[in-house]
């Protein structure tokens, strides 16, 4: 028998959907996927959730959320879904070791750390390459690191770094950074982090060493050449959207991000009874908050499906 909702991923839009769904009665079948949890689980305090005056960890809310789903009756596997079949209902979804289908999906499978595609970091990466602070920055106690990127995300790494290391330089490749205002004055404000302005890393040095001695960088306004020596580099340059299962059977945007272009029902993909919910589908907010909201939406608009569609049989 088809499960009536099958929802992907456990961030705080996958939970917060297991939450809705199973406060229905709906019995929502979740798969955790390859990173339980989201990248909420590489955050380390959580400030502006709301109803949390004292600030949480990342590991800490999702805990919370995913013990709140198993409450109301949602249902965990530990499994990947590797392909999907969504050209007819119920749909098809194939795990490593089995086939479920579903009257209804729920994809929230977030979004990956993209990454410079250079042949040095390749080679170093886990030797002083990185693309999450909160695991691997306690091994840089002591010692330089550099951060790219200029958003919300740099900031926070950066920040977090500073409790480790003795300096932080953020490589940007604008002159201002993108990040909201409180981020920015809050890097400003840190003497422990440097910027440099308007470069991209061309190379990380190091490869024959067998870890990361510094950065080649390139000014890309005057083309210049500069070395920035350091022990570590943080990638925090964007996110990939994580679709890789779907094989293009939905609506993407250029960038990979899932379209939902009905303009009444929000979470509605291309495809009917399939829905997505957070930043798998938000190229914009990116925020724990707001990828919550669209997991109540999508759980919503799931049920409200089965309501409008009930299969027989």
């Amino acid at each position: 028998m088809a499960e009536k909702v099958v929802i992907v991923g456990t961030g705080p839009a996958g939970l917060t959907a297991a939450v809705y769904t199973g406060r229905a009665d709906l019995s929502p079948l979740v798969f955790e996927g390859v990173q339980p949890g989201g990248q909420l689980t590489i955050t380390t305090e959580v400030e502006n959730f709301p109803g949390f005056p004292e600030a949480k960890t990342g590991p800490e809310l999702i805990d919370l959320i995913h013990r709140q789903a198993e409450r109301f009756g949602a249902r965990f596997a530990q499994e990947n879904i590797i392909e999907a079949d969504l050209s007819k209902r119920p749909f098809r979804l194939q795990t490593d070791s089995r086939v479920i289908e579903a009257e209804t999906l729920i994809v929230a499978t977030g979004a990956s750390a993209r990454w410079l595609e250079i042949e040095s970091e390749r080679k170093l990466m886990g030797h002083g390459v990185s693309a999450c602070a909160t695991c691997d920055g306690f091994f840089f106690r002591g010692k330089e690191v550099a951060v790219v990127g200029g958003g919300d995300s740099a900031i926070e790494e950066a920040t977090f770094l500073t409790r480790f290391c003795t300096k932080v330089t953020l490589v940007h490749r604008r002159n201002e950074l993108r990040a909201s205002k409180i981020m920015q004055q809050r890097a400003f404000d840190n003497p422990k982090i440097e910027f440099a302005w308007d470069s991209v890393v061309e190379e990380i040095l190091g490869v024959e060493a067998g870890s990361v001695q510094g950065l080649r960088l390139r000014n890309v306004k005057t083309g210049e050449l500069s070395v920035l020596t350091c022990q570590g580099i943080f990638m925090a340059v964007g996110h990939i959207p994580n679709t890789g299962f779907l094989k293009g059977q939905l609506e993407v945007d250029g960038a990979g991000f899932i379209v939902c272009p009905n303009a009444r029902i929000r979470t509605a993909t291309s495809v009917e009874g399939v829905f997505a919910a957070g930043d798998v589908m938000d190229p914009r907010y990116k925020q724990a908050i707001s990828a919550a909201g669209t997991g109540c939406m999508a759980a919503i608009d799931a049920e409200r499906f089965l309501e409008e569609h009930t299969t027989k049989g």
